[in-house]
């Protein structure tokens, strides 16, 4: 019966504030706001396929986890800059003092990590062509292609 998540939701300390970031910054389009309940709605990517909804809250914000899937060229060749331009701290599992895109070698799936204004982990994903391989673990981009023989076309 499932055929993918439509939409998730996020509390946020400041509607305003989040609203901006969501559009300005990442270039959710805004598709809904009900100023009685404090909310936001957010199209992502195509109107009607896949939905971010925000909530003003009074209490103290958990931080939350969110993937949005990209293309592999995009996190590969703009992401990091991308987010450096929007003086957001890009970051990743690999311990080695970059903020260069890791690979979840399981799924396998190319991953950079940052936050939101409120502390929510945001997530770059795309999922990598092959067949996972979990005893690889996480691992640079450049040590996946070195590991993997790609099928050829």
């Amino acid at each position: 019966m499932i055929r993918g998540l439509f939409e998730t939701h996020l509390e946020v300390a400041s509607l305003e504030r989040s609203i901006a970031f969501y559009t300005d910054s990442l270039g959710l389009t805004l598709a809904h706001t009900d100023p009685v309940r404090k909310a936001a709605f957010f199209w992502i990517s195509k109107p009607q396929e896949a939905m971010l909804g925000i909530w003003e809250s009074t209490q103290p914000v958990s931080s939350r986890h969110i993937a949005f899937r990209c293309a592999v060229e995009d996190i590969l060749l703009h992401t990091e800059a991308y987010l450096q331009r929007l003086d957001l701290k890009p970051y990743n599992f690999l311990q080695d003092g970059t903020a260069r895109p890791m690979v979840f070698a399981w799924m396998p799936a190319l991953s950079l990590y940052f936050r939101d204004p409120d502390g929510h982990e945001l997530e770059f994903i795309a999922i990598l062509e092959g067949e996972g391989r979990p005893d690889l673990g996480i691992l640079s981009y450049e040590e996946w292609k070195a590991k993997v023989q790609f099928p050829s076309k």
